[in-house]
């Protein structure tokens, strides 16, 4: 039994997220709102994994591969919040979440741990759209130059 790709690359998401954060917390960085942006470049790696994969397999057709993206970014987020719900739980909840939230994106104040993840899980489905959505122009537009 193979898993499928958009499942693959989701979890490959996941990880390199986990990777780049947990390195960051070891490191002392994880409150620099800059480096925190920059797993876009994972996500944008591996999404772009996926379409390429569809084409290279003669899957051309658009809603096809804005699917296959946008379900692979799906996977990808909803691990990487699960994994971040997890974390801030063990790490102490609402108290590690104070030292995390001074940057948080959705509003301000101090939102609970659900709070929290639920503005980081619309803000990932979002950005992860919009990242679909302009790979899919770049391969629709690099297929059409090919025929």
């Amino acid at each position: 039994m193979s898993i499928s790709k958009e499942l693959n690359n989701g979890i490959l998401i996941f990880i390199g997220i986990g990777i780049y954060f947990l390195t960051m917390e070891l490191l002392g960085l994880s409150d620099v709102f800059l480096l925190r942006i920059l797993n876009i470049f994972i996500v944008i790696y591996f999404l772009n994994r996926t379409i390429k994969s569809n084409y290279n397999e003669g899957k051309t057709e658009y809603l096809e591969n804005l699917i296959s993206g946008t379900l692979t970014a799906l996977i990808g987020v909803t691990l990487s919040v699960a994994g971040l719900l997890i974390y801030i739980s063990m790490k102490g909840g609402d108290a590690y979440l104070a030292k995390l939230s001074q940057n948080f994106l959705f509003g301000g104040g101090t939102p609970s741990v659900n709070e929290y993840c639920i503005g980081l899980f619309f803000e990932g489905i979002a950005s992860s759209i919009i990242i679909t959505f302009t790979l899919m122009q770049y391969w629709k537009d690099r297929h059409l130059k090919h025929f």
